[in-house]
């Protein structure tokens, strides 16, 4: 997608956002009925009396879901205003000898996938792994000839990036880095982030084009860690945008999952079944209909009888309770998940054009400063759902 069609496309999909803000801000989790469903109560109906292995079983295609009016209209709106070609690639320089040791297999293949969709006119001379952890992609993209800096704030990754670039016999400079601190970029690097988070891939696009970088790329992660309360739009259309997001909000494009096993998928059910079982327990001993948010517990308080988990969880939150129906509290809270889930969505249907917004707003910053900008998929979403990638490039 170039510039013309990235304004046309942020314009649309602003207005699409805006008008239908009533079905994706409400929580299913957070509200026992959302306003939502008084105005399209055959939807809401058809979409509580569903079972969790079928919401599951839409999580990652809601859009074909027979779901009555207006689902199945939005569905085909959503998906029109977040269509993106998938990037022209080239073959990569096979990788050195046992390079992919100790990377993930699927981390890998997203490294392989975004270092073939790296087609940037001039060759780079430099290239500056942001964020780098212990700098697998910089290792991957170096080339005989080339230069590689991997900045990174964690020593523990820093100590051990450094240590695999000498084994493998490679010039790389890991260094510590903040990159949150005053900082600059030199102009001839070319910086590349696979998944770097919120405020930090933020601040590379600032840094990189106050510096001059001839050309970047990268694919976003994580829009909700950002320090401020709300997000701060970085391009002229995003300034002026209606739209305001609060970091909750930010957080709808990542609330998809692809990769989790059936042992994790089981954990975090029972954990969200507990919380919701807590929740009209709640509810009930503070005479009060609404929901009390609740700290992160560690993964053992699942282990707890679900009455103990529920008197720990009260005591932490200044309640105290008495003898109760444990069984059919914990009965509720599986029959709320699974409504919950199915609520969820219609919330589904807005993640891809929010992640549009988002990265489009960061792709129309940057043809700002002056870059020719192009935007597209760098893989499948089955390896990874944050797959758009902006590759920027100044003539």
């Amino acid at each position: 997608m170039r510039a013309r069609d990235a304004e046309a496309r942020f314009k649309a999909l602003d207005e699409f956002l805006i008008e239908h803000q009533g079905l994706w801000r409400p929580r299913p989790f957070t509200q026992l009925q959302l306003p939502w469903e008084t105005e399209h109560p055959e939807l809401s109906q058809w979409l509580r009396q569903r079972s969790l292995a079928e919401a599951e079983a839409s999580h990652n295609q809601p859009h074909e879901l027979p779901a009555p009016a207006p689902f199945p209209q939005l569905a085909a709106q959503a998906l029109r205003l977040s269509a993106v070609d998938k990037l022209p690639t080239h073959t990569l320089e096979a990788a050195r000898h046992r390079l992919n040791v100790d990377v993930p297999g699927r981390k890998w293949q997203q490294i392989e996938a975004f270092g073939a969709a790296l087609n940037f006119a001039q060759t780079p001379v430099h290239w500056l792994d942001w964020c780098a952890g212990k700098g697998h992609l910089g290792r991957r993209l170096l080339q005989p000839g080339q230069q590689l800096t991997c900045l990174e704030h964690d020593p523990a990754l820093i100590a051990s990036g450094q240590a695999l670039s000498d084994h493998h016999g490679l010039v790389a400079n890991h260094r510590l880095q903040d990159v949150m601190t005053d900082m600059a970029i030199n102009p001839e690097h070319t910086p590349v982030a696979l998944h770097a988070c919120g405020d930090l891939h933020v601040r590379l696009l600032q840094l990189a084009s106050a510096a001059g970088c001839k050309q970047l790329a990268l694919a976003p992660c994580c829009y909700n860690r950002i320090s401020a309360d709300r997000y701060q739009a970085l391009s002229a259309a995003g300034r002026v945008s209606l739209l305001q997001l609060s970091i909750d909000d930010l957080g709808l494009p990542l609330s998809e999952t692809v990769t989790a096993g059936n042992r994790v998928r089981l954990q975090r059910d029972t954990s969200m079944a507990r919380r919701l079982g807590f929740d009209r327990l709640q509810r009930q001993l503070r005479g009060c209909d609404e929901y009390l948010p609740t700290p992160s517990l560690p993964a053992g308080w699942l282990g707890k009888p679900f009455a103990d988990y529920c008197r720990e969880l009260a005591s932490l939150k200044g309640l105290s309770t008495d003898e109760q129906d444990w069984a059919a509290l914990e009965a509720h809270g599986w029959r709320r998940l699974a409504e919950v889930r199915n609520l969820e969505l219609v919330r589904s249907l807005f993640r891809r054009p929010l992640e549009m917004w988002l990265v489009l707003d960061r792709a129309l910053f940057l043809t700002e400063q002056g870059y020719n900008v192009e935007i597209g998929s760098f893989c499948e979403s089955t390896l990874t759902p944050r797959n758009l990638m902006v590759l920027a490039a100044r003539d």
